[in-house]
């Protein structure tokens, strides 16, 4: 394997922090919250406390203070436990991005803290029944009221939307404007007016609750409005390029750990007299998969370090979503098929790595937002209709 350099002494050390994290406080219990449907608040307490939240957000804001490549670590070793209840992302890497860039001063001191101490759980809303990738076309609307906005709308596919106490709701404040018309909102999730549908029943990753938002008249101060009126769409599309890296480390991470699995699995099954692992057609298959997958993590640890000195593109941050999840699929599917009949069991951790791959091409930009993105890079010129922004829920 080509030796990574990005990560310090210190880094590593980190790492084996998350990993006994993940060992003690998630994996013996990830199996009974996929029953349940969601993650109980005090496993993000516990996390809190381990400093595993908001690694890269300041420590006056009560995160660690440390460098994305601290979340890069959390990222990898969830991807590898495949502990999809575990979403971090959503928590650290997503929600708590837009308050330090775009809150005020009070928005951070008041809810930074608690977010990084796990005590607040936090979800986006941007996904509509009607509009999913396309954001401008959201029906979502606040009217302002005197020192209120009044919310009326419907989101759906939320991510800890069922446990969420405090929501990052894209609306529109200016329908007629289009893009241009859409803000981001602070909605705690207590208010009148607030409430949750069913939880939906995913396919795959089943620990990490996602349900349908309603609001009816729900009022919240102007002073919730995170940035400038009219600056959403902006705001969105300046996070998109770290929120589709994560989902790239997190492939890279799944497909390395189902590769590792699989091999683990074909050299100890035995078939007509020798093991799995001893036949060509194994062997091809598994050196085809593992050759992809360490093209990627070089083309990832490269993007990792490009992010790092905010040099990341969003054609290149496409690119890497596009690549890796799509690989990932491609992993899950064809690490399956050696495993056999075992491999369709639930009991198998590919099973659970199979369903769950499947989100991560329409999570995060649809595979085919990712192709419009760059090809309307490559092909500048060409006459062509505005792209829709993708929804990252």
């Amino acid at each position: 394997m080509i030796p990574r350099t990005l990560f310090s002494s210190e880094h590593e050390v980190f790492r084996d922090t998350v990993r006994r994290f993940i060992a003690t406080e998630i994996t013996p219990y990830h199996a009974d919250w996929e029953k349940v449907g969601e993650t109980p608040r005090e496993m993000w307490i516990k996390a809190g406390q381990a400093g595993i939240l908001c690694c890269n957000i300041p420590e006056r804001y009560g995160g660690m203070g440390g460098d994305f490549l601290h979340s890069a670590i959390v990222l990898e070793e969830v991807g590898r436990a495949g502990a999809s209840g575990a979403m971090f992302s959503l928590q650290s890497d997503v929600v708590a991005p837009y308050l330090a860039d775009f809150g005020t001063e009070e928005q951070k001191m008041r809810w930074l803290p608690k977010i990084a101490s796990g005590e607040v759980r936090v979800a986006v809303g941007m996904t509509e029944p009607d509009f999913g990738s396309d954001l401008a076309g959201m029906r979502t609307h606040a009217v302002r009221d005197g020192d209120d906005y009044v919310i009326n709308g419907q989101k759906v596919f939320i991510t800890h939307g069922h446990t969420a106490d405090l929501l990052v709701l894209a609306c529109k404040t200016h329908p007629a404007a289009g893009a241009k018309g859409v803000s981001l909102i602070l909605v705690e999730t207590d208010r009148p007016g607030f409430r949750r549908g069913r939880r939906l029943e995913k396919m795959g990753c089943k620990a990490q609750d996602t349900a349908e938002l309603f609001f009816s008249n729900l009022r919240v101060p102007v002073s919730n409005l995170l940035g400038a009126e009219g600056a959403g769409f902006a705001q969105l599309m300046t996070q998109l390029p770290q929120e589709r890296l994560i989902m790239a480390i997190r492939a890279v991470a799944a497909s390395e750990v189902a590769l590792e699995n699989t091999i683990e699995y074909v050299s100890q099954r035995k078939m007509f007299g020798q093991t799995l692992g001893d036949f060509q057609n194994t062997r091809f298959k598994l050196a085809e998969l593992h050759a992809e997958v360490m093209a990627q993590r070089v083309f990832i640890d490269r993007c990792l370090e490009l992010h790092l000195h905010k040099k990341l593109d969003p054609i290149d941050a496409a690119a890497a979503k596009l690549i890796t999840t799509e690989t990932q699929g491609k992993v899950a599917d064809q690490c399956l098929q050696l495993f056999g009949g075992w491999g369709y069991m639930w009991d198998y951790p590919i099973a659970r790595a199979f369903v769950d791959a499947r989100m991560t091409r329409i999570g995060g930009g649809a595979s085919e937002v990712m192709k419009q993105i760059i090809g309307r890079s490559l092909l500048p010129n060409r006459p062509r209709r505005a792209p829709p922004a993708s929804s990252t829920d």
